[in-house]
């Protein structure tokens, strides 16, 4: 019988992509599977025939040589059949569905590195602006010292383990498939130990605190990652330890709101201080005050810019600036006098001294 197109079993067009080839081969090949099929001689046949198209055509040579001269280019045994077979499609399906497997979740008996920790750490305005060292104290795996790691007695070794000769995981051979999973004897491990360290149980690390000292920059920002290689959780059997991740946030400010390197900062100053202009200080980060020139005639919520007053920029020379906002109060609990002197300011009033009311309203009315 002759052989089908391998483009034609797999149910795509000779110019498709790896992507689409790899897509289209995962979706027939769990419609035929045989465990899903029991019984069914054609689903079996058609199963070996995706797998045949798939192992050549995912090949960049291969499907060169299938595209010029299609199955002659194989006539000689380029394929082969039997225990070959089904290894290079155990490898293929190796590649496909091993995440689900569980192929991909780490060494095979051996050395593991450690997992990474974080940390939040929470800071001051003040200390973002000028930088801190800080000490923290953890509590985190560590290498077992009296077995060095190892997880056995001190004096004893451990053994191979003899169900997966030292792999940590055994692999069972279904018609073309071969499932490999965890060693359910050493549990991953590869090794059996039968004198267990005391400290750690056999696990080879036991927890400890430990005292970091890390350097905070001036200018951090808030939810910036400070990475602490090797300061994670140690690796089994001896493997690297991981990271730890240190992410900074910044407490809220009682005078301050910070947009990246600027600071905003609202001063309250009265009607007098508005009409008439003024001056008001404002102490900034660095610890000196600056004056601040109020115009006359400001308005509420009127920014005033002053250079380089604001955070320093994160591994950089440059600073942002301080924006003075003037909120003008509205006085209060006034007193009999105060009252007749803002009458009679009211009724000396015209449009020249309220242009922004007179202009309004005057709009109003035209509108309406």
């Amino acid at each position: 019988m002759a052989k089908r197109d391998y483009y034609e079993v797999l149910g795509v067009s000779k110019t498709c992509t790896e992507i689409e080839m790899k897509t289209a081969f995962r979706k027939a090949a769990m419609e035929w599977h045989p465990d899903r099929n029991p019984g069914n001689a054609s689903a079996e046949i058609k199963f070996k025939e995706l797998n045949e198209a798939y192992q050549t055509l995912s090949d960049g040579q291969k499907r060169a040589a299938y595209d010029r001269f299609g199955h002659a280019a194989f006539e000689q045994g380029g394929l082969g059949g039997g225990d070959g077979f089904a290894s290079s499609m155990s490898d293929i399906f190796d590649d496909l569905f091993g995440d689900v497997m569980g192929r991909r979740s780490g060494g095979r008996g051996g050395a593991s590195r450690g997992s990474d920790l974080r940390y939040n750490m929470e800071i001051t305005l003040e200390e973002a602006y000028h930088g801190k060292t800080a000490s923290l104290t953890l509590p985190t795996s560590v290498t077992c010292e009296a077995c060095s790691g190892s997880g056995a007695k001190p004096g004893a070794k451990p053994r191979l383990c003899p169900t997966c000769a030292g792999q940590g995981r055994v692999r069972a051979q279904q018609g073309f498939f071969a499932i490999e999973r965890t060693c359910p004897h050493c549990h991953g491990r590869g090794e059996i130990i039968d004198n267990p360290c005391p400290p750690c149980g056999g696990s080879g690390r036991v927890t400890r605190e430990r005292n970091l000292s890390v350097n905070v920059p001036p200018g951090v920002e808030d939810g910036t990652r400070i990475r602490l290689a090797g300061e994670g959780e140690a690796g089994s059997k001896g493997g690297p330890a991981g990271d730890l991740y240190i992410f900074v946030s910044t407490k809220p400010h009682a005078f301050f709101q910070r947009e990246g390197a600027d600071l905003f900062c609202r001063v309250p100053i009265s009607m007098v201080q508005a009409a008439l202009g003024g001056e008001v200080s404002v102490r900034a980060l660095d610890g000196g005050e600056t004056k601040v020139k109020i115009p006359e005639g400001t308005q509420s919520g009127k920014q005033f810019k002053v250079k380089n007053k604001g955070m320093p920029v994160l591994r950089s020379r440059e600073i942002g600036d301080l924006y003075v906002q003037a909120n003008v109060e509205t006085p209060q609990n006034l007193t009999k006098r105060q009252r007749e002197l803002l009458t009679e300011f009211e009724s000396l009033s015209s449009h020249k001294t309220h242009p922004e009311a007179a202009g309004f309203f005057a709009k109003m009315k035209d509108f309406f």
